[in-house]
């Protein structure tokens, strides 16, 4: 079948759905799928890098950087992306199923692409819309306000409501199935009516990590635990509701004899490292940047703990999934996500730094006298892109009427 995806953000830019949806179109190429990804066109550096075959799996919209590195693009939806989509789908196979794996312009080109050309849509909901935006924005009640106006113009839907799941419910009613990447985020959506049109179900289709490359660091799994103090790990954007800098005042209260790994960019990244400063904590603390993938997988394996710090934002929590996967244990401060992950690691008692630092403490001792908690071996498996590939294909089946 031809799946056409909607996302937000180019798939080849930093970000965990952009991830997510590479893997997701390899693998179902693979399985001897076609996949078209939509999104804006990146600029750049980012764009110069995109040559040579890798074109064919994409439409790139028209464009216009919003972020100061130019990584992020915004496309305007309207008649002229409608046409200009269009036009470039015309020389593509016929379409079967649209998936939209998008919450803003990337859901409205996707959806009114649907509703022209009579397309069964699968949409992912991959973030919780009012808690993003309340991290991100000043005046969060008045961009969802505006946010939900414009869905409706550009939906032409006259739905009530102005706040975040108001806003995720229009996209679900026009939806023929609804996913999401979590049990907990789910059962969130559906509470606030957030489900299919007809079934009014959400179901839950992790996102997972690539099969080869999983196999290849298990492969490098050395036998033993390397000596040396205990080593911590850090991944993520460094951005306020990521939590790096209570982390980090976590790191310096708990006066931990350890090795601090962080992982990623963004823009908190010299405040983090003004803290380190002032604070002088007595864990060396590494900032090590951006990284491949794979590259970063082997920081997680190596690592004695994954440190997952921030509370009711994320929907799934990649980063311990893939620790868990590689054996790598977590302190993990999102209570849904710990319920999620199972076994394998400490988790914070609640949001204050004074409680982060007592668990990195309990895990420090845990990891010096051998006796930290061992990931869910189970997760490994149903982690694997290859079988959620197998789960979101039963998805388009039943959509499509295969």
């Amino acid at each position: 079948m031809h799946v056409v995806m909607f996302g937000d953000q180019h798939v080849e830019s930093l970000g965990g759905a952009q991830v997510s949806m590479r893997l997701q179109r390899r693998f179902l190429e693979e399985a001897g799928h076609t996949v078209t990804v939509v999104a804006p066109a990146m600029h750049g550096a980012l764009a110069a890098r995109m040559v040579g075959d890798i074109d064919r799996f994409y439409v790139d919209l028209p464009s216009v950087p919003i972020t100061f590195d130019r990584e992020y693009s915004f496309t305007w939806p309207g008649r002229r992306t409608d046409r200009r989509l269009d036009a470039a789908m015309a020389d593509r196979p016929p379409v079967d199923v649209v998936h939209v794996q998008a919450d803003f312009w990337g859901a409205f080109i996707g959806h009114r692409f649907a509703a022209r050309h009579g397309l069964p849509v699968v949409h992912t909901m991959h973030n919780r819309v009012d808690v993003g935006i309340e991290a991100t924005t000043p005046f969060p009640s008045l961009v969802l306000r505006t946010l939900n106006a414009w869905q409706r113009q550009a939906l032409g839907d006259a739905t009530p409501g102005g706040d975040g799941w108001a806003y995720q419910r229009r996209f679900a009613s026009r939806a023929d199935a609804v996913t999401a990447p979590s049990s907990h985020f789910a059962r969130r959506l559906e509470q606030h009516g957030v489900g299919s049109r007809g079934s009014g179900d959400v179901e839950v289709v992790w996102n997972g990590i690539d099969d080869d490359v999983l196999d290849a660091a298990l492969a490098e799994t050395p036998a033993a635990r390397a000596p040396g103090r205990p080593r911590f790990i850090w991944l993520g954007r460094m951005s306020p509701e990521k939590r790096l800098l209570p982390f980090l005042e976590a790191v310096a209260e708990s006066g931990v004899d350890a090795e601090v790994e962080v992982v990623g960019g963004g823009g908190q990244l010299r405040a983090a490292q003004r803290l380190v400063e002032r604070a002088q904590p007595a864990a060396s603390v590494v900032f090590a940047g951006r990284m491949p993938y794979e590259e970063t997988l082997r920081c997680i394996q190596s690592a004695d703990a994954v440190v997952q710090t921030s509370i009711g934002f994320e929907t799934q929590g990649m980063t311990v999934f893939e620790a868990a996967s590689l054996g790598t244990p977590s302190v993990v401060s999102d209570p849904d996500i710990a319920a999620e992950l199972g076994g394998g690691h400490w988790t914070v008692p609640d949001a204050s730094v004074s409680s982060l630092a007592r668990t990195l403490e309990l895990a420090a001792a845990d990891i010096a006298n051998g006796t930290a908690p061992e990931p869910d071996p189970t997760v490994r498996e149903r982690f694997r892109q290859s079988s959620r590939t197998a789960a979101m294909v039963e998805v388009y089946d039943r959509v499509t009427g295969r």
